[in-house]
Formats: C-alpha cells, structure tokens, sequence
C-alpha cells in the first residue's frame, strides 16, 4: 500500500471513531448541522458519479476496439452469476443456520434525526444508469467508426474528470463518513438496533469474506496470479464503503485501489470497475437473502420453499442490477419482489429495511472489493496480461 493510500485509511477510519463518538454527544442543534454538512457534501460526491462511469468507461471502450462488444458482454454475465452464486450461498446458509438462531423480533425505536438547516440539491446531470447508457453507447460508436478525435477527447475528459476526483472528492469524504455515522450513533441504530440482530449480522458479514474469497480464487486461477496482489490494494475502498454505505461514492477510492496492481491490464480496470460499480452487487444480494428467509421464520414462523427462493434469488439478480447508488439501494429496489415473490407485508418489509440498514455498509464493501475479482476473471478471459 502506498504512502497516500496508507494516509487515506487512517483519515477514513478516524472519521468513522470521531462521527460515532460525536453522534453520542452532541445536541441536537450540532446534529442538525452535522445533517447539513452531510447533506452537501453528499450532493457534490453523487454529482460527480456519472462524470467518474463516462469519463473512465468510455475512454476504456475504445481501447479495446474489436473485444469492446466482447468484454462488455463477459463482465455483465460473470457479475450476474456472481450475484447468483452470492444468493444461492445465502439460501444454503439460511436453510442451515436460521431455524437454530434465537432473535429478538424488535429492533427498538430510534432517534429521530434533525432537520437539515439548509437544502442545497446539486442534481447529477444524469441519472447512473443514464451515464452508464451513455459511456457504453458512445465508447462502442467511436470504436465503430474510428474516431480518432473522439478518442483523444475522451482521454482528455478523463483526465479532466480523474482531477476532480483527486482535488474534489478524495478530500470531503472523511468529512463525508464522519457526518454520516455521527447520524447513525444520534439516532440510535448502534447502540439499540445492533445487539438485537447482532447474530444474523455477524453470519452475514463472515457470510461476505467467505464469498470474497471464492471470487478471488477463481479470478486467481483464471488470470494465473495471485490473487492477493490485487485484494491487498483494496483497504481504502472497503473503508469508503463501510462509511458512505454506497458504491457509487466509493468508485473513485476504488478505482485508485486497482489502479496499484500490475496483474490486471489498466483498460480492464478502467472499464471493469466503473460497470461492476452498477451491476455487480453480490454482497447486498448475499445480504437479502438471508435476511429474508431470517424474517420470514421470525414473524411468518416458517422458511419460504425451496422453489420460492430460486425464483427470487433468479429476480434478485436481474432486479439488483442498476440499483441506486445510496444506501439501501438494493433492498429498495427489490421490495416490489419481496411483496410479490415472498408476500411480505408492512411488518416484514419494515424489519427488513431496519435490519438492512445495519449491516448496508458491509454489504456495500462486499460489492467494491469483488469487483477487483471480477476484473482478474475478465483479464484471464481476455487472455490479456500486463507485462509492464
């Protein structure tokens, strides 16, 4: 780890220490600028999301030219099978472990957080999954008509974009983090919600590194290489997530992660992460369902069928995708199918967006973290190595 990333982690787990110690202090006139604080702060860092998927996305299209259509096509499908797999993990685990669990079935009122003294929206200039459209669409067509023009602006724009990133983004998010997890310590949701479900949480973060380990087993063994030498660079983005809760304001952390390895080419990187960023969400899909299959038990009194899962870990998959770039943005996205599939009412969606809530964070650096595995699959896929 280099100098700036080792800095980089002590500035992001001190602000975690200092926020939780501060939410546990202040008054509710401090939250209430703390809330402030968060809230703009928040508003720059999600503004600059969809300029870091165009400007790191598209450049890389065009340097793969011919495989552009290819490599898309293979990241996609091993994101969603990680998913899949991630899920299919979670159901066994519930099938094994949550009749033999003993929880509590009330989290516990919390605080409700103050008012922000001031409402400063900064609006993206496009939704993710528009940049997402847009960095695909418009890589492949310069690729397709050969645009060299096109191509050195796009190079130039992401240099631009990198800037900002280095100059903008890099620096607010301690505050960031530190603003966000003094909320969590005011409201209550540490030191009330999180001993009531402190099992299941735990099972589900082992759950995670459990996980992780298979992705980078198999990306090791795909690109031939270790598979630590890409993980290893990882810290400061798993921290990132752990406080921001999202992998849209962690992409730029992460992409300064990968960027240090010399095993994964540096156009795969640039094109890999950014799109895992959106699709790949094999922590939070691993997360729901074994909190679903937790919480039907505990209020239903009973696991959902083996044939109901299935088809809820096969739409899980497909839903998750593109899932907002905010906390909770994967259990959001999908309570249409957990009303639908699994027939949970109020109480169950309910308890399942409190229990999501405290573990989101892990959940979230599960997803960062596999993404430089599915990059090494890509690149042994790819048949293309860095030998720099």
């Amino acid at each position: 780890m280099t100098k700036r990333s080792g800095n980089l982690l002590v500035k992001l787990g001190a602000a975690i220490i200092i926020g939780i110690f501060l939410g546990l202090v202040v008054s509710e006139p401090v939250m209430a600028i703390f809330q402030t604080i968060r809230h703009v702060l928040g508003q720059i860092i999600f503004f600059c999301v969809p300029l870091v998927i165009v400007g790191f996305i598209t450049p890389a299209i065009t340097e793969f030219k011919a495989n552009a259509s290819k490599i898309m096509g293979i990241t996609i499908l091993l994101a969603y099978l990680s998913s899949i797999g991630a899920a299919a993990f979670a159901m066994v685990l519930g099938y094994l472990i949550v009749p033999h669990l003993s929880i509590a079935t009330e989290a516990g009122s919390l605080v409700e957080l103050p008012q922000t003294i001031v409402e400063l929206n900064i609006p993206p200039i496009m939704s993710v999954m528009s940049a997402l459209a847009l960095a695909l669409l418009l890589g492949l067509a310069t690729v397709n008509t050969n645009s060299s023009t096109m191509k050195k602006l796009l190079k130039e724009f992401q240099n631009i974009v990198l800037d900002i990133i280095n100059k903008v983004v890099i620096p607010v998010l301690p505050v960031f983090i530190a603003t966000t997890f003094a909320g969590l310590a005011y409201e209550g949701t540490i030191t009330k919600q999180l001993p009531v479900f402190i099992e299941v949480v735990i099972i589900v973060i082992l759950a995670h590194y459990v996980w992780l380990a298979v992705l980078y087993g198999i990306g090791g063994a795909l690109s031939r290489s270790n598979p630590w030498s890409v993980a290893k660079h990882y810290g400061p983005a798993y921290v990132t997530a752990l406080g921001t809760m999202s992998s849209a304001a962690t992409l730029s952390v992460a992409l300064e992660c990968i960027h240090k390895n010399r095993i994964v080419p540096r156009q795969i990187q640039d094109f890999v992460v950014p799109l895992c960023n959106t699709v790949h969400l094999c922590g939070s899909v691993l997360t729901e369902t074994f909190f679903v299959m937790t919480i039907s038990k505990m209020i239903y009194g009973s696991l959902p069928p083996v044939g109901t899962m299935v088809m809820f870990i096969l739409l899980l998959g497909v839903f998750a995708v593109g899932a907002p770039g905010v906390p909770g943005g994967t259990v959001m996205a999908s309570l249409g199918l957990v009303t639908s599939v699994l027939g949970f009412d109020q109480t169950g969606i309910g308890l399942l967006l409190s229990i999501f809530a405290l573990q989101d964070s892990f959940g979230t650096a599960c997803n960062v973290t596999g993404d430089g595995a599915i990059a090494m699959m890509v690149t042994g896929i790819m048949g293309q190595h860095d030998q720099s």
